[in-house]
């Protein structure tokens, strides 16, 4: 029978033709154990991304984890979405799909430097999921399985920019005498890959290869740490937001201080990513809103960098302070991180927090900061609101949970002195410099009460109450 569509129309909503989707070789069961095993590695990569972020020291990188992490999230979501439409309670979600691959995500995780863990996480990781979804696009059946097909579709096409920025990474990182020395090991992890092949015919029969990096267990490390670039990270010399918050200041002046204290929320990230790994038994879609929260901060210190590079003035030469992660991190449960977290989300509400931000970055005259604000603002109230689903009920009430957050902050100890006598720092006050610079690029005089600011964080915390010594 030859059949035809009106006026030769593509057939099926533009699917497949006619022929395509005759073809019967497919099952929701096949569908779900696909997914299973893209969802799995997914969940690698992403606890991968956040496992690694803390102590990771290269600026990019950090902000290319948060990132990461944050699309192969939305992609989990989305197949948990799926799995849960097609007969499967409950839905085993859970459950390692395959040894082999296994061994491969947990080699990765154990690599011991950052040029071993980008050449295996984009060289290796990345290749393999993405020809995965190749096969699950090639396979599934384009009418009856269309949702899945889209799946596939969308996180390729997302994953694939991923997988693009690290062969970049690679080859800018890895050169070819550490390619020679990691070879053997990067051979052991094609060999893992090589045993969880999809198709049976193509699975290596030999013996999985010993761990390696895995013979010993992974141990995350929640200290904070920077490359070289950043210098004198333990200063706590100057005090941003009492500048903001000081009325003999103008809106321009604050604008510059804005720009810093964005790309200073780098450590946001930090300690997000603490609680992602400390915290795994918490149900999914927190993780997955935690994720999205993780990044947006990565993004706000990003603007913070584009509006250094917006003044022509070198940021590496201003101490990005880190410390605020590296207490919180050292000293706090996951928990306890987690309260000074949303008590500090739910004080930017008010007029007096983000939308102060933004009216001053307006009344500024800088588009550009007026832009970062708004959006920064945005991304704010929906933090506020994750940390009301959950955070808040885990107490009797809202000002309970405030209570306990406001309580944690206080319990840590910024060791301001202690940095100071260990030789760390000096808490240099760098604001005079980076003030003078602005100035020069506005074309303009430095207001003297600006120019003299001189307060510290050595008694206070960033809003401005009393900090423990």
């Amino acid at each position: 029978m030859t059949y035809t569509t009106y006026r030769g129309l593509p057939p099926l909503a533009g699917l497949a033709s006619m022929e395509e989707a005759q073809r019967s070789q497919w099952s929701v069961e096949e569908s779900v154990t696909r997914l299973k095993r893209l969802h799995y590695m997914l969940r690698r990569l992403h606890q991968i991304f956040t496992a690694r972020l803390t102590a990771e020291p290269i600026y990019e990188l950090k902000t290319a984890f948060s990132y990461h992490a944050y699309l192969c999230s939305e992609q989990v979501g989305a197949i948990r979405q799926r799995v849960s439409e097609m007969r499967q309670p409950p839905l085993g979600l859970e459950v390692v799909p395959d040894q082999a691959l296994k061994r491969f995500f947990d080699e990765i995780l154990a690599a011991p430097e950052t040029t071993e863990l980008v050449a295996a996480l984009y060289g290796k990781a990345l290749p393999a999921l993405l020809a995965d979804c190749d096969a699950l696009i090639r396979d599934a059946h384009p009418l009856a399985d269309a949702p899945t097909a889209r799946i596939a579709r969308l996180a390729k096409f997302e994953l694939a920019d991923v997988e693009a920025f690290g062969r970049q990474a690679i080859e800018c990182l890895v050169d070819a005498e550490q390619r020679e020395e990691m070879s053997e090991w990067l051979a052991t992890l094609d060999d893992c890959l090589r045993f969880a092949n999809l198709d049976p015919a193509e699975r290596s029969d030999a013996e999985l290869p010993a761990p390696h990096y895995s013979a010993k267990p992974y141990e995350y490390d929640r200290t904070p740490r920077r490359d070289e670039r950043f210098k004198d990270p333990y200063n706590a010399g100057v005090n941003p937001e009492a500048f903001l918050y000081d009325e003999r200041f103008s809106d321009r002046d604050k604008t510059l201080m804005m720009f810093y204290k964005r790309l200073r929320e780098l450590d946001v990230p930090e300690m997000m990513a603490s609680i992602l790994h400390e915290m795994p038994d918490q149900p999914w879609e927190f993780h997955g809103e935690m994720t999205r929260q993780l990044w947006d901060e990565a993004r706000h210190a990003m603007m913070g960098e584009v509006g250094f590079a917006h003044l022509n003035i070198d940021w590496r030469e201003v101490p990005i302070n880190f410390t605020w992660s590296l207490n919180l991190n050292t000293q706090l449960t996951p928990q306890e991180r987690h309260g000074v977290l949303f008590f500090i989300e739910q004080g930017l509400m008010p007029k007096t927090g983000k939308r102060y931000e933004w009216e001053v970055a307006l009344a500024s005259n800088d588009p550009l900061s007026g832009l970062f604000q708004d959006f920064d603002w945005a991304d704010e109230v929906l933090h506020s609101q994750i940390g009301r689903r959950w955070y808040v009920p885990q107490f009797g009430s809202l000002n309970e949970a405030l209570e306990y957050g406001d309580r944690c902050w206080s319990k840590v100890l910024s060791h301001w002195r202690d940095y100071k006598e260990q030789g760390l720092t000096e808490h240099r006050n760098w604001w005079p410099e980076l003030y003078r610079a602005a100035c020069q690029r506005w074309g303009v005089t430095p207001d003297p009460a600006a120019l003299a600011y001189d307060v510290t964080y050595e008694d206070k915390r960033a809003d401005l109450k009393s900090l423990s010594p």
